[in-house]
């Protein structure tokens, strides 16, 4: 089957494109000092490639992702960088047969594992984007309620998430200087040995964390293409010319296959105009006819994903090339 033979919309990974980005990667930041997150993609085959090339442990944004690294045999050292305090969900992941780490950043979380079988936790600070982690004020007084609740700490953890899309090298790296120091103030008083951080935009710039958590590296999106990293495109999702008039042209690959956060995707060789529910809206610039395929580029590859069942590996990035294998995106959802 060829890229163009598939139905539509769905996911494609151009192996090659793939493979230079986790060699880029694992050339840059080798061993324990990448811990991919699996966030990004959702996909044990995808993780198992990061793995054979030396990062064995993972990060991860929900239970469900934790519990099926696990199930798939990617047990060495998981980190769940996002607070829980579901008791089913917590036990799910002690339970799970691997090394679990979970991020806590208040008494609330830190009681809710240590009641319900996790062993190890990171301090979250909160670094400068307003989500969740503590002050690195509070860092302290929190890892010793942890230790006094039998709790290992490993140590801190911290997101510039606020940083790490700055078009401009310059002020990606003064800011995660300056969220860099809050989370160095937050290690000197909790100790340990891990400082976990960073992604995609950061990882050549982050000299604090002694762990990155880079998930979008391995496939790429316009948003990161902005940036001065040196990864390629790998993922487009492939659509079919629905209409076609002598200004427009409209495939069927809208909201339910895309995510627009980060706003419209791209059409190779046309300027996108919008997209709805079911369909993208574009100029091209040679015309098309109904029934042709495209090649789409999302803006933001992790919701993206997770928006389909399964991708495709091609042997190339064009519509003629050879689909090689089927990979099940296979850690969607939120079940543990």
């Amino acid at each position: 089957m060829r890229v163009a033979d598939l139905p539509t919309p769905a996911l494609v990974i151009d192996s090659e494109a793939f493979a230079f980005n986790l060699d880029t990667m694992a050339a840059a930041r080798p061993g324990r000092t990448l811990r991919p997150h699996v966030k990004a993609t959702k996909c044990t085959a995808l993780a198992r490639e990061q793995a054979a090339r030396g990062h064995m442990g993972f990060t991860a944004a929900t239970p469900r992702e934790i519990v099926g690294l696990a199930a798939a045999g990617l047990r060495d050292d998981l980190l769940l960088a996002n607070q829980t305090v579901d008791p089913e969900r917590l036990r799910a992941m002690a339970e799970c047969g691997a090394r679990v780490t979970v991020a806590v950043d208040s008494p609330e979380t830190v009681d809710a594992a240590a009641g319900n079988g996790i062993r190890e936790v990171l301090i979250d600070v909160n670094v400068g984007m307003p989500r969740c982690g503590c002050a690195p004020e509070a860092a302290g007084a929190l890892a010793d309620h942890a230790r006094a609740r039998d709790l290992t700490v490993r140590g801190v953890m911290g997101y510039e998430g606020h940083v790490v899309g700055l078009d401009d090298r310059a002020e990606r790296v003064e800011k995660t200087t300056a969220a860099m120091f809050r989370l160095e103030e937050a290690h000197n008083a909790v100790g340990g040995d891990v400082i976990s951080a960073g992604g995609t935009g950061t990882y050549d710039i982050n000299e604090l964390a002694t762990e990155i958590q880079a998930g979008s590296y391995s496939l790429m999106d316009t948003a990161y293409a902005k940036l001065d990293v040196p990864f390629s495109y790998a993922l487009r999702v492939v659509a079919t010319v629905v209409h076609a008039n002598a200004k427009f042209a409209v495939a069927d690959c809208g909201l339910k296959a895309l995510s627009l956060d980060h706003g419209n995707p791209d059409v190779e060789n046309a300027a996108v105009w919008f997209c709805s529910d079911e369909h993208v809206t574009f100029a091209p610039r040679a015309a098309v006819r109904v029934g042709e395929r495209v090649l789409v580029v999302p803006a933001h590859v992790d919701p993206s994903i997770a928006l389909h069942e399964c991708m495709y590996l091609a042997d190339g990035p064009t519509l003629d090339a050879d689909v090689v294998d089927r990979w099940p995106v296979d850690l969607r959802g939120w079940g543990a």
